[in-house]
C-alpha cells in the first residue's frame, strides 16, 4: 500500500473517532445552567396531591403535599438525555403513614419553552407535571 494512502486512511480513521467522541460526549447546555421550575398535580387513594419543584443541572428539589396535610420535601436525581430525563428521588414527609418517600418518573423536554412529565410518588401517588424552560 502506498505510504500517502496509508497516512490518509489513518488520518481519516482518527478524525472519525474524534468526531464520534465529540458527538457522544454530553455537554451542559444553557438550558441545564438555568433552573427549570415545574408544578405537579396527582392523586393517591382518591386524595389530590400537589407539588412544586425546580431542577438545576441534574439535581432537583420538590416540595409537595396531600389534602390530608402530609407535606414534605424530595431530593431528585435526573439522568439527562437529549429529550427524555428519567429521575429517582428520596423524600422526608410529616403527618404521613411513613416519613420516608420514594419517587420516580420521566420528564419530556421537547423544543420550546415548556416541558411535561409523569411520575409516581409513594405518598402522593401518580402525578402529571408541567414546567417552564427559561
Amino acid at each position: 500500500m502506498n505510504v500517502s494512502l496509508k497516512n490518509c486512511l489513518t488520518f481519516t480513521g482518527v478524525l472519525s473517532i474524534a468526531a464520534l467522541g465529540a458527538i457522544s460526549c454530553p455537554k451542559p447546555a444553557i438550558s441545564q445552567i438555568k433552573p427549570q421550575p415545574w408544578g405537579s398535580v396527582g392523586v393517591e387513594d382518591s386524595e389530590i396531591s400537589y407539588s412544586i419543584g425546580v431542577r438545576w443541572f441534574d439535581v432537583g428539589v420538590e416540595l409537595g403535599g396531600r389534602e390530608t396535610g402530609a407535606t414534605g420535601v424530595d431530593v431528585l436525581k435526573f439522568v439527562s438525555f437529549p429529550v427524555l430525563s428519567p429521575y429517582i428521588g428520596l423524600g422526608l414527609y410529616g403527618d404521613a403513614e411513613s416519613d420516608l418517600a420514594l419517587s420516580g418518573g420521566l420528564q419530556i423536554h421537547p423544543p420550546g419553552d415548556v416541558f411535561v412529565g409523569i411520575g409516581y410518588h409513594s405518598l402522593r401517588g401518580i402525578n402529571g407535571q408541567l414546567g417552564i424552560k427559561f
